[in-house]
């Protein structure tokens, strides 16, 4: 199982520069730990998007929680869960 995680910017997103050391490093810790394989922006500048493997809606809902933008609401976090059934062969290990 993967998932989506969106992060759109809320009405607080003129607080994001208070915030955004502590978000990165939130950011490093996902790719350091594994959960994160892919995180960017989404166009134009509505917020951010992030590619999770390998881990249970449950935890990254708890993961998730602990960015301080959603914490200190500067985003809304919305997280799909994808069950993917083909992928090119450079990412077959999402199908497992």
């Amino acid at each position: 199982m993967m998932h989506l995680v969106f992060l759109r910017f809320s009405d607080n997103k003129s607080e994001a520069g208070r915030f955004m050391e502590g978000h990165k490093q939130w950011l490093e810790r996902g790719f350091d730990e594994g959960v994160f394989l892919v995180s960017g922006s989404i166009q134009p500048k509505q917020g951010g998007a992030i590619l999770a493997h390998n881990v249970s809606l449950d935890v990254l809902q708890q993961r998730v929680d602990e960015d301080p933008f959603v914490a200190e609401g500067v985003v809304s976090a919305e997280i799909i869960e994808v069950a993917p059934n083909k992928a090119d062969e450079r990412l077959a290990f999402l199908l497992s």
